[in-house]
């Protein structure tokens, strides 16, 4: 992005007068009705299930009425009769929200399990709880609701299904739950059934699931705690007031980690953050404008890291290197993961996103595996890790997961604190941080010049774009380069990327409609240096706007 769309506010402690009004977020949750004639008020399953905010009429009571009694729906007509794990964050609207759930949920007759003492629950728990539940199964099977908004700012809501195979559910799923919901909204909540929370509570069908004992309890199988353990790092994590806050002294206890919690404050307005780079408050741990207070740190410690709002993505800080962004540690991770897990098949694959770097392909050559690259989206990558047909799924996000060390699966969505753990591992066995071990990696198999702009676009040059396919390019050469590909299906699975990918020898550009904003995003990477890669987002654009004109 450019310096003039950084906010002055950028990288600074949050202002008083940026922070959400709680009182005022929750009495909106409760009192606005949603229009569904407004585009903006239906229910709206994009990548990571409905997200809003009660303020703009997009995330309330009766939009977790209706998607709940859709799930209901879409389990008996599936026949999921199995337990339905059930986990919140730390946002705001995540309690109420959890709340009618379990009231629709309840007067369905289905099994809730929620977190014992009404825990936090991070994504990645939900989703190892699921598959611990449905491993050897074939009936009878389980399946999950996370409450979570993900890193997005304090005055958003979230809410995402996840089926039997543990991962957020795909298009086939989320579009039916989203129609049937939406049908729900335009009957006034017609057909909903729901008890009060007190009754919901005291359901026989309503139990409890230590889940932070179970998650903590099983990491041995997937992180070599033996290692990092005696090579005596000193290690730190800033749990950035997520749901993952009080899983952090148990793990440290556990596995008799020397590892500095450096705050377990919860505040629902997110008062301790530094302000993204937007003038937002954003708990994401990718962004050195919001993980400024670790970074304070940084000398410290060995290696230290952040995950987001519920634990399902990564930061990792380094001395050498400060804040590792997310492309360069991924990398790093796969190839220290398929030259470490002796007991990996040789057949298991690397997962990456059609916008991750081309420097996991560079890897993946080295180290003679196969790459299964899909579109934007964890979805993609929840039945290869189920059938352990993929060691590692990443996006470039900072959102990962990978295999246990016997190459069962672990967890079928994102992961943040596995590959945060994972970093003291590297920084262990490999005698290096990984900001050195990434630096190795650059000097032998290249360096890549990433970044990502944005560009105007109306509603009908986004669904153009959308719809673009490879062969209306006009492109023989980008930036001075023969064009080698041109894509509009991801090569892994064949699946519609939503967009269009031109790659070439040296870099490529992939370019794809936001799904909320008047814009189009072009992410674009160089194996040069700087002015390649401004030439291949010039190019571009003058390419993607002219196709979509």
């Amino acid at each position: 992005m450019s310096a003039e769309q950084i906010s002055p506010l950028a990288g600074k402690p949050a202002p008083k007068d940026i922070l959400v009004d709680v009182g005022k977020l929750l009495a909106a949750y409760a009192d606005i009705r949603p229009d569904p004639e407004n585009p903006s008020q239906r229910v709206s399953f994009g990548t990571s299930g409905h997200r809003g905010s009660s303020l703009a009429g997009s995330f309330n009571e009766w939009h977790i009425l209706a998607i709940t009694q859709a799930i209901c729906d879409y389990r008996a007509k599936e026949s999921v009769t199995g337990p339905l794990f059930i986990g919140f964050d730390t946002h705001a609207l995540s309690q109420p929200a959890f709340r009618n759930a379990l009231e629709v949920l309840a007067a369905n007759g289905v099994e809730v399990i929620s977190s014992k003492g009404g825990e936090f629950t991070p994504t990645p728990a939900i989703s190892h709880a699921i598959l611990v539940h449905n491993r050897g199964r074939d009936s009878g099977l389980a399946d999950g609701i996370v409450i979570t908004p993900s890193h997005n700012p304090p005055d958003s809501g979230g809410f995402k299904y996840n089926p039997v195979n543990g991962g957020p559910a795909g298009t086939d799923i989320t579009g039916w739950v989203q129609n049937q919901a939406n049908r729900y909204l335009e009957n006034k909540l017609s057909g909903v059934k729901r008890v009060p929370f007190v009754q919901a509570c005291a359901a026989a069908t309503t139990r409890t699931h230590d889940y932070l004992g179970a998650y903590v309890s099983d990491l041995v199988h997937v992180i070599d705690f033996d290692a990092i353990r005696g090579a005596g790092l000193k290690l730190a994590v800033d749990p950035l007031g997520g749901a993952g806050v009080h899983y952090w002294a148990p793990i440290a206890e556990r596995y008799k980690l020397d590892l500095t919690v450096v705050s377990e404050e919860v505040d629902p307005r997110f008062a301790f953050m530094t302000v993204d780079w937007d003038g937002k408050i954003r708990m994401d741990p990718s962004s050195e404008y919001a993980m400024q207070r670790l970074l304070a740190l940084k000398d410290k410690y060995d290696v230290a890291f952040a995950c987001d709002t519920d634990h399902d993505r990564h930061g990792v800080v380094t001395r050498s290197s400060g804040l590792l962004p997310s492309n360069h540690y991924l990398a790093v991770m796969i190839d220290f993961l398929f030259r470490g897990r002796k007991r990996w098949p040789g057949s298991v694959a690397i997962g990456k996103t059609v916008v991750s770097t081309a420097l996991i392909d560079r890897v993946a050559d080295k180290l003679k595996r196969k790459v299964y690259e899909v579109p934007v989206g964890f979805k993609w990558f929840a039945q290869g890790l189920v059938d352990g047909s993929l060691g590692f799924g990443g996006e470039e996000s900072a959102g990962a997961s990978f295999l246990r060390m016997d190459g069962s699966v672990w967890t079928t969505d994102k992961d943040g604190i596995v590959p945060a753990l994972l970093s003291a591992e590297i920084t262990a066995r490999a005698g290096r941080n990984p900001g050195e071990c990434y630096e190795t990696l650059a000097d032998e198999l290249g360096r890549p010049f990433t970044d990502r702009v944005e560009a105007a676009a109306s509603d009908p040059q986004k669904r153009k774009l959308a719809e673009l396919t490879a062969d209306e390019l006009k492109l023989e050469s980008l930036a001075g380069s023969p064009v080698v590909r041109k894509l509009d299906k991801a090569p892994g699975n064949g699946a519609a990327i939503g967009g269009v990918k031109v790659v070439t020898e040296h870099g490529w550009f992939a370019a794809r409609p936001s799904g909320t904003e008047a814009i189009y995003k072009i992410y674009a990477e160089s194996f040069r240096d700087a002015n390649h890669l401004q030439s291949i987002l010039d190019e571009a654009q003058q390419v993607v706007d002219s196709a979509i004109a």
